[in-house]
């Protein structure tokens, strides 16, 4: 199971870098809008996933892809990271609306997720 978790882990950071550097490319800014597109989606997917399981799928097929995949494609860190150089960087109002963002979308994605979840699987 540890091996399954780690290699859905490696692919879902491989995830990250390419959705987080493709944001990123299309956004020349100081803004860090790849991690908050990254940690949204990651939301929305762990809670279709949670939805949709309910129950339903055996739990270690869960794991691998909740744990494993979600856990290596989202990243915390990363985000708190960046709202601490926007602060450091004098930018608070940026820091404050990246942080806060981040908390109410990925909120709200994780509740459409688990909302959408329930609906696919007639709950």
């Amino acid at each position: 199971m540890i091996i399954l978790v780690a290699l859905a882990g490696g692919l879902g950071a491989a995830a990250r870098f390419l959705v987080d550097g493709a944001v990123q490319r299309r956004r020349r800014g100081g803004t860090p809008l790849g991690t908050l597109v990254v940690n949204t989606t990651a939301c929305l997917l762990i809670g279709l996933l949670t939805g949709w399981a309910s129950g339903r799928v055996d739990s270690a097929l869960v794991t691998v892809i909740g744990v494993g995949l979600l856990g290596g494609y989202s990243t915390f860190s990363t985000a708190s990271v960046e709202a601490a150089r926007l602060l450091l960087g004098g930018r608070i109002g940026a820091a404050l609306a990246h942080a806060f963002g981040m908390l109410v979308l990925g909120l709200g994605a994780g509740w459409a997720g688990i909302a959408v979840g329930h609906a696919l699987a007639g709950a």
